[in-house]
């Protein structure tokens, strides 16, 4: 389908990086969002303003040839109605994976891919669900995660419990929601692997991406990774046979914990990826050219690195005193700017991102780490 239509369901930076890969590429795009703001909204050829009811859905529908996602947070009623008119990737069943953590992990082991110990409890502050909590963690040893089955990212809807005290406090914040309790993962590293898979079955893997977080969110990725190539080659292969399972369309991240010899599935996104952001300065084909590669059937692009590079996240916590000094950080050699275009910076939101490369790994963390530094000088 090339120099088509693509519709866009939700504005986020995802969908504003994936337009620019659009529009690079010959492709006319139209977004669904809830503000003209939003940051996709901000670059699109068309915009349609409101939520993801019928009638909106119907008009993005008129207008596009293929409609993919800005993030799978997407309502799955509003995936099934736009799928029965126009296609689009990735499909419900996936979102509906994707959406919640329950569904998330029982599928995924029950694909026989190695998953973090886990128990589902319904109604932790219910007699039976507190009764529920108690074994496993008897079961997994403090400390142990909890999360909130549904609605989470970069560490919202879920709090690490590390002794009887702060279980009372976790089970009085989450009430009667459903949660998934998980054994704290003493991990070596934390991973993530990117896999595009077409229409057609066609795929290709990314080389590993090391992250590192803070606060339960997302700071620094770089490649290539140091770990052992039999890590690495699990990682590729489990990933790949997950987005075959999945019949996935467009491209997928997943993330892991390295412990030991040993790798433990995390959690999986179907879409670009935070991780992957290097991969626009750093690959031959980057996640967001490869994701609308993927879904409008044209043939995938070679994965492989240019170079490697390492990404820095930009949170609103730079904006809280004064503009960062963007100039500074970009006397840096080697480093990009990607900002967002969002106006209203909060602590914990991501703003923007740096990038840089160099000849080799340690080179491009001290550069982008050096970059960051700058910005608050």
């Amino acid at each position: 389908m090339p120099g088509g239509r693509i519709g866009m369901l939700g504005g986020g930076q995802l969908g504003r990086m994936f337009i620019f890969a659009a529009k690079q590429m010959g492709y006319h795009t139209v977004v669904l969002t809830g503000d003209a703001a939003d940051p996709a909204a901000q670059i699109s050829d068309e915009v349609i303003i409101g939520d993801f009811r019928e009638p909106q859905l119907q008009e993005l529908a008129e207008r596009c040839d293929v409609v993919t996602l800005e993030f799978e947070n997407i309502p799955t009623a509003a995936v099934e109605i736009i799928a029965a008119m126009v296609p689009t990737h990735p499909k419900a069943e996936i979102l509906r994976v994707a959406q919640d953590r329950c569904l998330e992990k029982t599928t995924l082991r029950d694909f026989g891919l190695p998953v973090t110990p886990f128990r589902i409890i319904d109604g932790p502050s219910s007699p039976a669900g507190r009764q529920a909590v108690g074994a496993a963690i008897e079961e997994f040893g403090y400390p142990v995660v909890m999360k909130l089955a549904t609605s989470g990212y970069d560490g919202r809807g879920q709090i690490v419990v590390r002794s009887a005290d702060q279980l009372s406090t976790a089970l009085a914040e989450f009430g009667s929601q459903r949660l998934v309790v998980e054994q704290w993962i003493a991990y070596d590293a934390e991973i993530s692997t990117l896999v595009a898979r077409n229409q057609w079955g066609e795929m290709v893997v990314y080389p590993i991406l090391e992250n590192r977080h803070q606060n339960n969110i997302l700071q620094l990725s770089f490649w290539p990774s140091q770990l052992p190539v039999a890590i690495q080659e699990a990682a590729q292969y489990h990933a790949q046979e997950l987005a075959r399972r999945l019949n996935l369309v467009g491209i997928l991240c997943v993330e892991w914990f390295v412990v030991g010899e040993d790798l433990l599935l995390n959690e999986m996104a179907p879409r670009p990826h935070n991780s992957g952001h290097l991969t626009i300065e750093a690959a031959t084909t980057h996640q967001f050219e490869q994701h609308l590669r993927a879904v409008c059937g044209l043939p995938l692009g070679s994965p492989q690195p240019r170079c490697p590079a390492a990404m820095f996240n930009l949170l609103g916590e730079l904006w809280q005193s004064s503009l960062p000094a963007f100039d500074a950080a970009l006397r840096t050699a080697g480093v990009s700017l990607h900002l967002y275009g969002k106006t209203e910076p909060r602590p914990g939101r991501k703003m923007g991102h740096l990038t840089a490369v160099a000849a080799d790994t340690q080179q491009a963390i001290q550069r982008v780490t050096a970059a960051y530094a700058a910005l608050k000088t």
